[in-house]
């Protein structure tokens, strides 16, 4: 089961059903959100709530997608209660870029932070069910307020060195009313971040993370196969920049998803009833490591058949929203 979130031309909201190249309306549903909420309640599945609901009306599916009225799968109304967050050096040769930004001249024989970090992952990231396994690289992205929908552009604010793609698997969350993260289903994602920045040195990761992303435009309900494929791709114009292939799946990480989790749910502050938590679980495959560098005006593509449509999100630059000095004082 496929779902997507989208509008109406009123601007009314409607979740929809996918259906090959139409989008049936679920009866009653303005929101994934409310959908997850009440099968919790109920003590069942995602899709068996969708299933006991009636179908409405068909939607030209690429239609909404050229108008823009497709919404990120899920989302909360109000953003400061939905967190994005994510995982890195979590797939089988994401180690490989990442040590190559971080080695300094004269130490590549040693070891950096990095590779230390993706081994103890390859030796302990995949525990036993209902164990703990070694504890992975994890950062804040920011709240819903950072999240493009499907089309939409990535801002690239004033102080941005890069502006580069991160094509992976995002895990969909909501906190019950009994504080206990359930999992709705997968979708695709672009993490999106400064590269540049990061390379300088790894403690300036922190602040590469913090652009924006998008996911969608399809929330895959349930489980992934254990080996997925996808292609990223940078157009420029009607030019293919850059196309490379993806991979995904636990049979392509050093981690188990139910590992990544454990270590991101076990803080108490993320389990505040009804919010909603978008987890992106890292990726092997940048433009950057090629020497791409991506501009305003290019568009990004992600795509994988088992997700249906692709991700597809362009970049403009945006004016800065704060200047030095201007803090005001009380």
């Amino acid at each position: 089961m496929r779902l997507v979130q989208f509008e109406l031309n009123t601007g009314e909201r409607r979740v929809g059903l996918v259906d090959g190249d139409r989008v049936r309306a679920v009866q009653g549903a303005q929101s994934v959100r409310e959908l997850a909420l009440a099968a919790i309640e109920a003590g069942q599945s995602l899709a068996k709530q969708v299933d006991s609901l009636s179908l409405g009306a068909h939607h030209d599916y690429r239609q909404l997608l050229n108008e823009r009225r497709v919404l990120p799968p899920l989302d909360h109304p109000d953003p400061a209660h939905m967190l994005v967050t994510g995982t890195g050096l979590t797939h089988l040769g994401s180690a490989a870029t990442r040590d190559k930004m971080h080695q300094h001249a004269g130490k590549e024989a040693e070891l950096t932070d990095s590779m230390r970090i993706f081994q103890w992952g390859l030796a302990g990231g995949k525990p036993a069910a209902g164990e703990a396994g070694v504890q992975p690289e994890w950062f804040y992205k920011g709240d819903g307020s950072i999240v493009v929908r499907p089309g939409g552009d990535f801002a690239v604010p004033p102080f941005a060195e890069d502006a580069g793609e991160e094509p992976e698997l995002g895990g969909m969350y909501v906190i019950g009313h009994d504080g206990k993260p359930y999992r709705l289903g997968f979708a695709l994602g672009n993490e999106f971040s400064d590269h540049v920045m990061e390379r300088k040195n790894y403690l300036y990761l922190a602040h590469s993370k913090l652009r924006n992303c998008a996911y969608g435009p399809e929330l895959r309900v349930g489980d992934l196969p254990e080996h997925l494929a996808g292609t990223s791709r940078i157009m420029r114009g009607d030019e293919v920049l850059w196309e490379k292939e993806f991979l995904s799946g636990e049979a392509n990480m050093c981690h188990s998803f139910d590992n990544l989790e454990y270590h991101h749910f076990k803080y108490a502050q993320f389990l505040r009833p009804g919010d909603v938590h978008i987890h992106f679980f890292g990726t092997a495959t940048l433009s950057f490591a090629d020497g791409i560098k991506a501009q305003p005006g290019d568009r990004f593509e992600v795509g994988m058949t088992e997700f249906g449509e692709a991700l597809v999100n362009g970049i403009s630059r945006a004016d800065a929203v704060f200047e030095a000095g201007s803090v005001g004082k009380l």
